[in-house]
């Protein structure tokens, strides 16, 4: 089947039209029509032959059709009825071939079990709905799932918090999960006009580098658990909102531990002082077993 011109937003609207088809706007669904954004985003990872991909949304499969001309094996993950219908179709040659897969429904439900039967791949790239895109980065790192790179175009307002730096307002667990996990920096903001239909809201594609040394602390449940508990009341000292996670026993011993202020707050920590009193925490808990 012969695919549409993935530049053009009057072609793609023909195209659905004659196929009886249009965007759902519960899926969050925006098409890049900026092919030259679009081959910087795929360069920026530089899939290969010996590559192997995940991507989530592929649409109609503009960023599919160029990851797989490149060699790579690509397994797509589709929440659209008739989009998976037409990407069969686009991809049957690949498919036969055993360099495309796909996997058709929610991919926050879809992911973990596909892992388990399959492995997970070397990339994850996509161009991710915005109302869940916090979801799904979120979801991988803490189930373990990491991989050598993240390629994801989001809402900038997410790509500014997976950034933030410790101190500004934008700091939020989100920023500790992903910094600890990844090594993250931008790659391009996208305007509205690179996208079909337009958004509302500004985008950004960023780039996240899985880090080597990792995790990094004695107990990763413990540090995700603490993080998302210092950060979830924000005005309130380091010391109230470790008090109502740790327990008076371990909460003032590991502040000390870790040389904190029980008057600092936790937006103001960097990641690595963050693991410093996740390990106090683990340690102090151990103890009192």
């Amino acid at each position: 089947m012969q695919h549409p011109d993935y530049n053009s937003p009057l072609e793609l609207k023909a195209f659905l039209d004659s196929n009886n088809m249009a965007m759902q706007k519960k899926f969050g669904q925006n098409f890049l029509v900026n092919e030259d954004a679009r081959k910087k985003i795929i360069d920026s990872f530089s899939p290969d032959e010996n590559s192997t991909v995940w991507e989530v949304g592929p649409g109609l499969g503009s960023m599919t059709d160029e990851i797989l001309r490149r060699g790579a094996k690509l397994t797509a993950f589709e929440i659209d009825h008739g989009f998976a219908r037409l990407l069969r179709e686009f991809f049957e040659e690949y498919s036969q071939n055993g360099k495309f897969e796909l996997v058709e429904g929610d991919v926050i439900k879809t992911w973990k079990k596909y892992s388990r039967e399959k492995g997970n791949a070397q990339y994850f790239f996509g161009n991710l709905p915005y109302n869940v895109a916090a979801t799904i980065i979120a979801d991988t790192i803490s189930n373990n799932l990491r991989f050598d790179k993240m390629v994801v175009t989001i809402q900038k307002e997410v790509a500014m918090r997976m950034t933030a730096e410790c101190g500004t307002e934008n700091y939020s667990s989100f920023s500790v999960l992903c910094q600890w996990a990844y090594d993250v920096k931008n790659i391009m903001d996208l305007s509205g006009g690179s996208f079909w239909p337009v958004p509302n809201v500004a985008s950004r594609a960023v780039l996240m580098t899985k880090k080597e040394n990792f995790p990094a602390c004695k107990n990763p449940q413990v540090f995700m658990s603490m993080i998302r508990a210092l950060f979830a009341s924000r005005r309130k000292t380091i010391r109230n909102n470790l008090l109502k996670f740790a327990g008076s026993p371990v909460c003032d011993k590991a502040l000390e531990k870790a040389g904190i202020q029980s008057s600092e707050r936790a937006e103001n920590l960097s990641v690595s002082k963050l693991l410093e009193l996740s390990d106090a925490v683990s340690e102090l808990k151990a103890e009192l077993k």
